[in-house]
């Protein structure tokens, strides 16, 4: 074998076994050691007393789901006298704050001028009176019971902030978003499940979150992903993200691939800008167990495997031109398959065989990182963006 294809073997193998890793691997290795090492820690006990909330709604221009999102909340199972409601409509043009403004429980900040959610957020902080920050976007519905079964976490004083579930609502069998995104995040939900029981969940989800009031720290204006940033900026300081199943915020797909994709890219962007901002987290000898997640979780996922993929692939090529090449062959020919897959679902009309599904999301999904990447390098991501458009379902 020449010296050419030895680089090429040396690079498909470490491809491949960073995308398995990051994919599978971390997580069986860290779900046998939650098996063997410890019984599992149940921190789910109800409370002594139940902590004082306040609860963040960041809305923009929500005029057509805002009066959904405020029943939503006002039907919380909590003591009222124990929560308390802020919405912040910064630089919406609509109707959002007038609408607001016909429910007395709720707190209404609003000024004219749009500085993008992170800013908005620290003014809701700024202006919250409890001990519990409980933070939730204005496109999604929340089970009763989910400020209940959030606030039960913080009886325990190495909790410094929980994450909540989050469910893509389908909107029927030829929803192809939904369909992708939706099997997307019951992986995810799997692996904060692992995560949490290993250390903490590394990066939650802007749907439905909370941190201890006393942690939050104030964002910069231009950081993107403020739930991951917030999240993890607490799990540095040697608290907890909790994972709270039974608390979840449910939301609609994406309108169109094209919404996914300006999505997804703008989330890759800021999960580069996150890692800069996060580096401290990369030191194992400081944060062991949660490097150890994060590093495998979040930043593999955005800073290697979608390159690891073009590698993989590329080498693979290379290899097929070796002596005694069959079995590169046979590799070539299944990643050829599994690509071809997605392009078939990318091109077939209407409802698509669940087969295809799998493929199409993980390849879309990665090809978005890329993009994002580029973004990022450009720096033409900054704190304000348009909403996505997302399907109108029945949603209630």
């Amino acid at each position: 074998m020449s010296i050419l294809a030895f680089r090429m073997l040396y690079i498909f193998i470490i491809s491949c076994a960073i995308i398995v890793y990051n994919y599978a691997g971390y997580a069986v290795i860290a779900q046998l050691l939650n098996i063997f090492s410890r019984p599992e820690k149940d921190t789910r006990n109800p409370p002594t007393h139940l902590p004082g909330i306040s609860f963040i709604v960041a809305a923009y221009n929500e005029e057509d789901f805002i009066t959904k999102k405020i029943l939503n909340s006002l039907e919380q199972d909590y003591p009222a006298a124990l929560i308390e409601f802020i919405f912040v409509t910064d630089g919406s043009t609509d109707n959002t704050p007038a609408i607001i403004q016909n429910y007395p429980a709720i707190r209404l900040l609003h000024q004219p001028e749009r500085s993008g959610k992170s800013a908005a957020i620290n003014r809701a902080v700024a202006a919250a009176k409890n001990e519990i920050l409980v933070f939730s976007d204005a496109n999604t519905l929340l089970n009763k019971e989910a400020v209940a079964r959030i606030a039960r976490h913080y009886a325990h004083p190495d909790t410094g902030g929980v994450a909540g579930e989050k469910k893509v609502i389908s909107a029927g069998d030829t929803d192809e978003v939904g369909a992708g995104e939706g099997l997307y995040w019951k992986y995810e939900s799997l692996l904060k499940k692992i995560d949490a029981r290993f250390y903490s969940v590394v990066g939650a989800a802007g749907e439905l979150f909370s941190l201890r009031t006393a942690l939050y720290e104030p964002l910069s204006p231009a950081i993107i992903l403020d739930d991951f940033v917030l999240s993890l900026r607490v799990a540095e300081k040697g608290y907890k993200v909790a994972y709270e199943p039974e608390a979840f915020a449910m939301e609609e797909p994406s309108f169109s691939f094209g919404d996914e994709q300006k999505r997804k890219i703008r989330i890759a962007a800021g999960g580069f800008q996150s890692i800069l901002l996060l580096s401290s987290l990369l030191l194992f000898w400081k944060h062991p167990r949660l490097s150890f997640l994060y590093i495998s979780h979040r930043v593999l996922r955005w800073a290697a495997s979608p390159f690891c993929l073009v590698l993989a692939l590329l080498s693979n090529a290379i290899l097929c031109f070796t002596p005694d090449n069959i079995f590169y062959l046979i590799l070539f020919a299944g990643q050829l398959l599994f690509y071809g897959m997605a392009a078939a679902a990318a091109i077939l009309p209407g409802k698509q065989p669940k087969l295809l599904k799998l493929p199409y999301y993980f390849t879309f999904m990665n090809i978005s990182v890329l993009l994002g990447f580029v973004r990022f390098l450009r720096g033409k991501q900054s704190g304000v963006w348009e909403k996505a458009r997302r399907i109108q379902s029945s949603m209630s």
